[in-house]
């Protein structure tokens, strides 16, 4: 629950978000678009407490998120940034950061939840393959559905996508659209899109 929130960048005269008053139920999937500068990536800071805010402001499940132990939250909240860090380690181990004792088999649904198992399986040493500093040797598209599997493994009850289906093309991200559907059903889902055709059969959008 978003009530009647509003938030200001420290040293910002001009809130970024002003009287933002919404609710999510649980197990929905829902689109947020709008301009460039609109505050759709503050707003899903905002839930994941990047910064204090105003108590009673957002609620998860009726509890007052500044009231929350921020570990537990954070765990509970699978997020895929737009800038998709990726570390110089093996494909598998970036898939499976939240946690390296997950076996093979888990690893390989979530790529394929994400549509890049294919892509993985056609390297050089497939899940074993290096992916390079920051992800220096895989393409755009690429990072972004790494980071969706490494997002989509952690089972979280919340999962936050900021802008990650913008480097993809419209087949695959058709697919991981319609997995999302499958394969998170009862779960909460969070879609950031800067195309309204991405999120257009979504339970709900939100415009900002």
């Amino acid at each position: 629950t978003f009530n009647d929130y509003s938030f200001n960048y420290p040293g910002s005269k001009e809130p970024s978000l002003k009287n933002i008053t919404f609710e999510i139920n649980a197990g929905e999937t829902i689109g947020i678009v709008g301009k460039i500068g609109s505050g759709k990536s503050t707003l899903v800071n905002s839930l994941l407490r990047m910064y204090n805010i105003d108590e009673n402001s957002i609620l998860i499940d009726g509890i007052d998120l500044m009231h929350c132990d921020i570990d537990s939250l954070r765990n509970a909240i699978g997020y895929v940034p737009q800038d998709n860090f990726l570390f110089s380690d093996k494909v598998r181990n970036n898939i499976a950061f939240s946690n390296k004792a997950l076996e093979y088999e888990k690893v390989e649904l979530a790529a394929k939840f994400a549509d890049v198992h294919d892509n993985i399986i056609g390297f050089k040493d497939g899940y074993d393959t290096i992916s390079g500093e920051r992800g220096v040797t895989l393409s755009g598209g690429q990072k972004q559905r790494l980071s969706i599997a490494r997002a989509y493994i952690k089972n979280a009850p919340i999962m936050i996508m900021d802008d990650s289906v913008s480097a993809v093309d419209v087949k695959t991200e058709e697919t991981i659209l319609d997995n999302i559907k499958k394969y998170r059903s009862g779960k909460t889902t969070i879609v950031i899109a800067s195309r309204v055709s991405t999120v257009q059969h979504l339970n709900r959008v939100l415009v900002l």
